[in-house]
């Protein structure tokens, strides 16, 4: 990834996603009102709220039956039961509870609060309605980029973001939960520094790092802009997964 200068410019004009909204045609209409025409090397980086939106990922509380677990682990930290009906159904196992929290290990293999459901900038119903993350954000990373690819013939990598939280800083930061055309996990393992050391633990969350780059534009609030073009990183040929990020059971010492 050596490289002296990045652009970053977030894509301008994305309207309101619909559920059966075609996300790749939503950015390559933003490229075109930008003036940008994609190069082999870009990256997009996309918000996973419009990603789950288009994919009808959204979710009426007022539909959902709460059951007894729910209803015991909602009264014990103060959350809506029929959150937490929807927490426990995305989730694989609760890792922290306390007031007002709930931390699990999410389907998808990471540890989030409230299984990354979120309910700011998810629409006008004052929080009755909640988004949950896209079913295989891998997938979906894969075939935007096979529409953008296919339309401008440019070798582009893409990653879904989101916003989570960590064990030991406060403050969220932006994350890959899903990846294409890139590495995700870049191994610089075998390689020297300036002074000769051969390099024995350095693997580099590359995908993590562009998310957390593009979220410094496309902001936490009313930003309204959930894709960002990053130009000018020179990554090694690869086809990543955000899955590939996710430290194997056997290896983390904290869960």
């Amino acid at each position: 990834m050596t490289t002296d200068h990045l652009l970053l410019t977030a894509l301008p004009g994305i309207p309101d996603v619909q559920p059966g909204d075609d996300v790749a045609r939503l950015l390559l209409a933003a490229l075109d009102r930008a003036g940008l025409t994609l190069r082999d090397g870009d990256v997009i980086a996309i918000a996973q709220k419009i990603v789950s939106k288009a994919e009808g990922r959204l979710v009426a509380l007022a539909g959902v039956e709460p059951g007894d677990e729910a209803q015991r682990l909602a009264a014990q930290v103060g959350n809506d039961p029929r959150l937490m009906e929807l927490i426990l159904r995305e989730s694989e196992a609760v890792s922290r509870l306390r007031q007002g929290v709930i931390i699990v290990r999410h389907r998808l293999g990471f540890t989030s609060a409230n299984a990354g459901i979120d309910r700011s900038n998810v629409g006008p119903g004052g929080g009755d309605e909640v988004l949950l993350l896209p079913l295989d954000p891998d997938v979906s990373a894969r075939r935007i980029r096979e529409v953008i690819m296919g339309e401008t013939g440019a070798a582009v990598g893409v990653v879904i973001t989101d916003s989570h939280g960590r064990p030991f800083r406060l403050g969220t930061v932006g994350v890959a939960i899903g990846v294409a055309g890139l590495p995700a996990l870049w191994d610089r393992r075998g390689e020297s520094d300036r002074y000769g050391y051969r390099l024995q633990h350095t693997d580099v969350g590359v995908a993590d790092e562009i998310a957390a780059a593009a979220g410094l534009l496309m902001g936490q609030a009313a930003e309204g802009l959930p894709a960002v073009l990053l130009r000018g990183l020179h990554l090694p040929p690869a086809d990543g997964r955000a899955a590939d990020l996710i430290r194997p059971k056997e290896l983390d010492l904290y869960r």
